[in-house]
């Protein structure tokens, strides 16, 4: 059992762990909105709409994270601006900011002579680096998490699968957007720090959509994809350890392998009960009519 425990007998390796599942279980509570809704989209053009935030936050000796978080911010801004837009459909509006913010912080890059390190960090992230700071920023995001998706559970819900409905009820369906797209931010921004922007769909996107094989309802899927996203996190730090891989990336394609493992048993599972089904009602046709 050596080789399970004694990477995470390492510091560094024991808070990576720690940062990784605090991430999923963020990532859970936002990505699963994001695959019942199908906003990946969305979630690819926010996370590289962060660039010129973090770009510029480096260039002017700033916190990395503050500034990924104000360039989210005016991402998710500038999407909910545009959603309302009669004359451009969303999928437009959202591929045009992604578009504009990137070149912009392209642009801030290149007049940077010593942003290439960084920039490495931000695509892919560096979760062996994590500090108990860091950890202590991801706790508190993940309390925000959890009082949002609480607080604005039947809103959400509804805005999810009937949005015609939320408003008929009084539920703001509006405000519900603006909580969700602001949750999705939240985890966007702590989770570049750990997997960085490239990988981050390894976490919000590979997990919740593992877990809706498995679960029928959204508490039970969140449950699930932070189960597969703390998994995710333990075999790819593991891999990390004794392959001398990537860990972020280790992480993210621990996660999206998992799906596809879990698309298969799911498939196995959904074909073993048609057969069964098929068997019972060949069984009931071949009784003896008394």
């Amino acid at each position: 059992m050596d080789w399970l425990l004694v990477p995470f007998g390492v510091s560094f390796v024991e808070r990576a762990l720690w940062a990784g599942v605090l991430v999923s279980v963020i990532c859970a509570l936002a990505g699963t909105w994001v695959v019942l809704r199908g906003m990946a989209f969305l979630t690819d053009a926010m996370s590289h709409g962060m660039l010129p935030g973090v770009a510029i936050a480096s260039v002017l000796g700033g916190d990395l994270l503050l500034g990924a978080a104000l360039s989210a911010g005016a991402m998710a801004a500038g999407v909910s601006v545009l959603d309302r837009s009669r004359w451009l459909s969303r999928d437009t509006g959202i591929g045009l900011l992604f578009v504009g913010m990137l070149a912009t912080g392209v642009i801030v890059v290149s007049h940077s002579k010593s942003f290439a390190v960084d920039l490495t960090g931000f695509l892919f992230g560096d979760v062996l680096a994590v500090t108990d700071g860091d950890l202590v920023r991801l706790a508190v995001a993940l309390v925000v998490a959890v009082v949002v998706s609480v607080a604005a559970y039947r809103p959400l819900l509804a805005l999810t699968f009937d949005p015609r409905k939320a408003h008929t009820l009084g539920m703001r369906p509006r405000l519900a957007g603006l909580l969700m797209t602001g949750l999705v931010t939240l985890a966007m921004v702590m989770c570049f720090q750990v997997v960085g922007t490239l990988l981050v769909f390894g976490l919000l996107i590979a997990p919740p959509a593992a877990a809706t094989l498995w679960a029928d309802r959204v508490p039970l899927v969140m449950a699930g994809a932070a189960a597969f996203g703390a998994a995710s996190t333990v075999l790819g730090l593991l891999a990390s350890w004794h392959w001398g891989t990537a860990a972020g990336a280790s992480i993210a394609a621990t996660s999206v392998a998992l799906f596809f493992l879990s698309a298969l048993l799911s498939a196995l599972r959904d074909r073993g009960r048609a057969l069964t089904t098929r068997t019972e009602n060949v069984s009931k046709t071949e009784e003896p009519v008394a």
